[in-house]
């Protein structure tokens, strides 16, 4: 199957991720189904669309937007499926929702996109874990160098959990400076985000 427009994408596991694996059962952590931080985000495609330029290709394992699986009830309180469904193993994605890629076990940012580790607060007068709007690229789409030491836009961070760390989308032209490393930085990755 084939779209014009869209990637035909499949979900990896099921649509939402409310249960962890606790002393050999299951522990349900959510029940509700308009929570976001509950739906799964990765996802394989299947096919690419037959109009446009991109660098994903089948097979690929993607992060995707949180309400492609997502479902919600509407006003009349009827319980619906996003507007990318198809089936539920099928559904119609635009390449604005898919955020990175994994080809051959590594990850990928798309055009357009950069993931930022926070870093650690070592100011003793701040009373915030991280350090705002600086962080330490871990996945680039080319504009600037993994590893690289910036400062971004406020409000323009969005956060995920990949792999057991947690980091920040930034629009790469929300990233406004590049420092020089101080010696003194330290990745922040709080522990609740390993278990994920």
């Amino acid at each position: 199957m084939k779209s014009v427009y869209n990637f035909v994408v499949t979900p990896t596991g099921e649509r939402y991720n409310n249960t962890k694996k606790v002393e050999g059962g299951d522990l349900i952590l959510n029940t509700e189904i308009y929570n976001h931080q509950f739906v799964n985000r990765i996802a394989k495609v299947i096919s690419t669309p037959i109009i446009g330029d991109t660098d994903i290709e089948p097979g690929d394992e993607i992060i995707i937007h949180h309400n492609v699986f997502r479902r919600w009830h509407n006003v009349k309180g009827i319980e619906k499926n996003s507007r990318s469904y198809f089936n539920e193993s099928t559904y119609f994605i635009t390449q604005d929702q898919i955020f990175l890629y994994k080809r051959n076990g590594e990850w990928n940012a798309p055009k357009g996109y950069c993931f930022v580790k926070p870093l650690k607060a070592i100011d003793q007068f701040n009373i915030e874990s991280e350090k705002p709007l600086q962080g330490i690229v871990k996945y680039s789409d080319g504009t600037v160098e993994e590893g690289d030491l910036v400062g971004f836009r406020p409000k323009s961070e969005y956060e995920f959990i990949i792999d057991g760390e947690r980091l920040y989308r930034v629009l790469s032209n929300f990233i406004t400076i590049k420092y020089e490393y101080q010696g003194d930085e330290e990745e922040y990755n709080p522990s609740w985000a390993k278990s994920s």
